[in-house]
């Protein structure tokens, strides 16, 4: 009897220690970025930087919202994505720079780590949130990778919402791409059409929270997440370089560099840095790669980007495992980053040295 007692008791606590460990671990899990670069204390006044936080802080409640009913991984990302697409703070959508003609060309790229299934897209210029048509052309077309104007006309095909390239307009990107061409002694073009009036000599930028020109962050958005499925899922969008040249293409929508997930691996990543860099180190699967080798996720994330960084390269990365422990991984002083899962609160953070 007394065996058979102890016997319970030992059988009770097992159980309670296993409840336990699967409530310790979350059951979704979400991580954002808003880009990285030269991103100091001195450079943002208090009310930017409680701006971006506020920001970033958006884009994770509608991502977990997703997460929080059950939702999918890519439709949490896309969720993160779509707000900070929308948000004149970042450059990605509205607010993304300008090309050296004048033009606001949009790329970004989405990831399902289930099946390895990807879309992206790059040079949109008509596509309200380009997120959702690398979506797009990753579940309704044969094809991961549609480009310039086949793939804004691809994104009305199916429905998605389309608005004049002059409401990607934001006066501080207008005037960041005007300092950049003078310095690069190249001709600046004409205002575009539909944008507002140029503002007064006094400076004024109407409500936009604008900070130094000069910031010199490499402009993306991204998220990764885990769902209650155990899905992985990746989702970049960028405006790409101020001042870029020839239809130039960064890292953003090369699957494998700047997004990727694999279930297989455990692993979701979404990177923003020197896209030239970050291509040729092939950076986000690499990181997956080394993950699916036991490698741990953070250890991982900043090994890559060392490599990215020796080549020249310097950026930042997000990871999702499928443990869902987020990691961060930069080179430069700065990066726009926030996470939050079922079991631990939101928190965001922009200086190197934050947690």
């Amino acid at each position: 009897m007394r065996a058979a007692y102890f016997g319970l008791i030992a059988l009770f606590a097992l159980c309670f220690s296993s409840a336990y460990a699967q409530d310790a671990a979350p059951r979704w899990s979400l991580a954002i970025h808003g880009g990285a670069g030269v991103i100091e204390r001195s450079s943002l006044t208090p009310e930017q930087d409680a701006a971006y936080r506020a920001s970033l802080q958006r884009a994770l409640d509608a991502g977990s919202a997703v997460l929080a009913q059950g939702g999918s991984a890519l439709d949490a990302v896309q969720a993160a994505v779509e707000v900070m697409e929308d948000d004149p703070l970042f450059n990605a959508g509205r607010g993304a720079v300008f090309t050296a003609a004048g033009r606001n060309e949009l790329d970004a790229a989405v990831m399902n780590g289930a099946d390895l299934t990807a879309g992206s897209v790059a040079g949109l210029t008509a596509t309200r949130h380009p997120i959702a048509a690398a979506r797009a052309v990753m579940e309704r077309s044969p094809h991961v990778m549609l480009i310039g104007p086949g793939a804004d006309a691809f994104a009305a095909s199916v429905g998605l919402e389309q608005v004049d390239p002059s409401w990607f307009f934001t006066e501080r990107r207008w005037q960041g791409l005007t300092k950049a061409l003078t310095e690069a002694g190249l001709p600046i073009p004409d205002r575009p059409a539909g944008a507002p009036a140029s503002p007064t000599a006094s400076g004024d930028q109407g409500a936009e929270i604008a900070p130094p020109l000069n910031e010199k962050k490499f402009g993306t958005v991204g998220a990764v997440a885990l769902d209650s499925q155990g899905r992985l899922a990746a989702a970049t969008s960028t405006g790409g370089m101020t001042a870029k040249r020839w239809g130039r293409v960064g890292d953003v929508p090369i699957i494998g560099a700047g997004t990727y997930a694999s279930n297989a691996d455990g692993c979701a990543v979404s990177a923003t840095g020197d896209g030239e860099y970050f291509i040729r180190a092939t950076v986000a699967r690499d990181i997956c790669a080394r993950i699916g080798a036991d490698t741990a996720a953070d250890t991982a994330a900043q090994a890559e980007i060392d490599e990215a960084k020796s080549l020249g390269g310097l950026g930042g990365v997000i990871v999702m495992t499928k443990g869902g422990a987020p990691a961060f991984a930069m080179s430069t002083s700065g990066m726009y980053r926030g996470a939050v899962s079922s079991t631990d609160p939101a928190r965001v953070a922009i200086y190197a040295d934050e947690p």
